[in-house]
């Protein structure tokens, strides 16, 4: 007998899990066409110094990192950004912009594993480059907003932030990149007092504090105690101001904002501007969450090119949809057992069963050898809508017996008039 066991940090999927897996992609999915964002597949391995860029040294120390048969170093992707900013500055250079860009897949974090944190998950990421306007800020959040609610969620709250304004306190005080850096990565993980023990100036450090403890009694009220606070610091007051820009375009179209969260920060380094996060109250961790970056594209050549994005993560939106209970809406469709009642009929079923499938009826053909009872009985166990028995007697009148498992009703119904019969 087998031991063998997935990977730790790794899963198999089965049965409603990987039905609900599958019908949160495909509401991506659809929610992707709604804004005209277009589907691209970009590789599982990419090149390590493509990936190492700009992720942030949390995620750099994460990475499932390996050097191929050729030597070089390679590894399997944390997230989708990178690698659409290595699309966007090749491929799709000489595209018109605004960029609408989609893309779905795994993606590989050595995290310690627990409840919504895999080592391999699934994201949606969805990337809108080619404008700097907090129009572009607005569109994805808006999009996010209503993935959410084409999956069903019920409850759920957008926090809004802008990595601007604490990045402009720190570069106005005279702090290099990677300091700010290291500060943001304990921001981002709520260890406020070990981000401010690195801040040196006490001024600085004063007003990081000031902003950690603002509590507004609404969003709009939580900006303008903002801009009161930062006072002096004109670059995390701009920040500020277009932060307001989004909030006020995003919630006039109808997205409420739970939060504002002054000391916003999130853990990829190449965040330059308006940042947010998605949350259920069933589970405390963020389903999935984005921002503006608008220096990537130039990092791997291209030319200057402002973007906003976010990622969806697949796993969570669907532990989120299993907390909640909540019903996947599919297309309703009937699916059908096609059983012979002799080993004569076997070839004239499966052609039936053939021809059910071509109609777009889910047909699943006996294969196990069955006698009739039992064949019925296991229908019956899987749900299975219809059995569609195929008898010598009825082949001659060119019928089968059709037999509704739910209603335990039945009926001969002529081969011809099978499926639309079955739809009905």
């Amino acid at each position: 007998m087998s031991s063998f066991q997935p990977v730790r940090g790794m899963r198999d999927l089965t049965n409603q899990d990987a039905e609900t897996l599958s019908y949160v992609i495909s509401k991506a999915r659809e929610t992707a066409q709604l804004y005209d964002f277009q589907e691209v597949i970009t590789p599982v391995v990419e090149p390590l110094e493509l990936l190492s860029a700009k992720s942030g040294e949390e995620i750099r120390q994460r990475m499932f990192i390996f050097e191929d048969l050729g030597g070089r170093k390679v590894a399997l992707r944390p997230e989708f950004t990178a690698s659409i900013a290595r699309l966007a500055t090749t491929t799709l250079k000489n595209e018109p912009k605004p960029l609408r860009l989609f893309s779905v897949g795994s993606v590989y974090r050595y995290d310690e594993p627990q409840k919504g944190r895999y080592r391999e998950f699934w994201q949606a990421n969805f990337e809108l480059m080619g404008s700097s306007r907090p129009e572009a800020d607005a569109e994805v959040i808006l999009l996010a907003n209503s993935l959410l609610k084409k999956v069903g969620l019920k409850g759920y709250a957008l926090k809004l932030g802008h990595v601007g304004v604490l990045k402009g306190i720190m570069t106005q005080e005279g702090m290099d990149d990677k300091t700010q850096n290291a500060i943001l990565q304990k921001m981002d993980k709520k260890e406020y007092d070990a981000a401010l023990a690195m801040v040196t100036s006490e001024k600085c450090q004063s007003t990081l504090r000031g902003l950690i403890d603002l509590k507004g009694s609404d969003v709009f009220d939580t900006v303008e105690q903002m801009k009161a606070h930062l006072q002096g610091y004109e670059k995390a007051v701009a920040a500020v101001e277009d932060l307001a820009a989004v909030l006020k375009l995003v919630t006039e179209s109808g997205c409420p904002i739970e939060t504002v969260d002054p000391a916003f920060a999130r853990g990829l380094e190449y965040y330059t501007g308006m940042i947010f996060e998605l949350y259920v109250p069933e589970l405390d961790i963020a389903l999935g969450g984005g921002g503006r970056y608008d220096k990537l594209i130039e990092v791997f050549g291209g030319e200057p090119t402002p973007a906003v994005g976010m990622a969806a993560g697949i796993d969570r939106i669907s532990l989120a949809v299993q907390a909640q209970k909540t019903a996947l809406q599919k297309p309703s469709q009937k699916n059908v057992m096609v059983i012979a009642i002799k080993e004569a009929q076997k070839t004239k079923a499966l052609r039936i069963a053939q021809m059910l499938r071509d109609a777009d009826v889910s047909a699943e053909f006996e294969v196990m050898g069955r006698k009739m009872a039992k064949a019925l009985e296991d229908a019956d166990k899987r749900n299975v809508d219809y059995a569609v028995i195929v008898g010598e007697r009825e082949l001659k009148e060119g019928k089968v017996v059709l037999k509704n498992l739910k209603q335990r009703t039945q009926t001969e119904a002529e081969i011809a008039l099978l499926a639309q019969k079955i739809k009905v």
